[in-house]
């Protein structure tokens, strides 16, 4: 039952802050310059192709600043032209993106009951915005700026089971709580932790941002919004 976890570890962006609407905001720079309109899923899966590609070339470098690069690669394949300024703006408005509508309340409800935990593929500044939009203080903050890697690199949950076990928590007693497949399920479940998918895009087709993880994993728990897990917890029948 969720009342059997102690602690709840979480992905940020596309789980508690909505990446995907901060995301194609922020290239509108571009994609307003097309002839012809691109989808969202179009423009996201773009973006998704070469930010992995990136952090899986670059594990060491800052989010914002390999989000400069993603923009001018967005641009290249986009076949436009583009002032590395405005590549620059790209990478720092990862801390203005928007939360989600149920993330605040559902958090707080949350923070209540659990020690919770940060583990997400950005830096600290451009966290530090989301943070204050989230509204909680958290028991943990562990982002691919500390770690050094991104994920779904082992590195980035061997330093999560590192630091629950600093906690005094037991693995079996942490719920990694997170929307994307290729990011966060795949690999939790590959180092035997108990998941909660958080399915922002239930009624959506594709992966959006994310790569396409090649399979689903399986899953302890599937909520469509934070709020419905909250709802869940606070009803104590799963």
């Amino acid at each position: 039952m969720l009342r059997d976890y102690y602690a709840l570890s979480f992905d940020v962006y596309g789980t508690l802050i909505d990446w995907e609407t901060g995301i194609l905001t922020n290239l509108r720079p571009l994609t307003d310059r097309l002839q012809t309109e691109l989808s969202a899923d179009a423009v996201l899966e773009m973006h998704a192709r070469h930010e992995s590609s990136l952090q899986a070339l670059t594990p060491g470098r800052r989010y914002s600043d390999l989000l400069t690069t993603v923009y001018r690669r967005c641009a290249e394949t986009l076949g436009l032209a583009v002032d590395w300024d405005d590549c620059r703006r790209y990478g720092a408005s990862v801390g203005d993106w928007p939360a989600f509508p149920d993330s605040t309340e559902a958090l707080a409800y949350l923070k209540g009951h659990y020690r919770m935990i940060v583990l997400s593929n950005t830096d600290n500044a451009s966290f530090a915005g989301s943070a204050a939009k989230l509204g909680i203080d958290w028991d943990g903050v562990l982002t691919a700026e500390d770690i050094g890697s991104y994920k779904p690199a082992q590195r980035n949950f061997d330093c999560l089971l590192d630091w629950i076990q600093t906690m005094g928590i037991d693995k079996a007693r942490l719920l990694h709580t997170a929307e994307s497949m290729f990011h966060d399920h795949v690999p939790a479940r590959a180092n035997g932790l108990a998941n909660a998918w958080i399915y922002r895009r239930h009624a959506k087709t594709g992966f959006g941002a994310t790569m396409d993880p090649g399979g689903l994993a399986e899953t302890t728990y599937r909520f469509d919004s934070l709020a419905e897990m909250a709802r869940a917890h606070a009803a104590g029948d799963i």
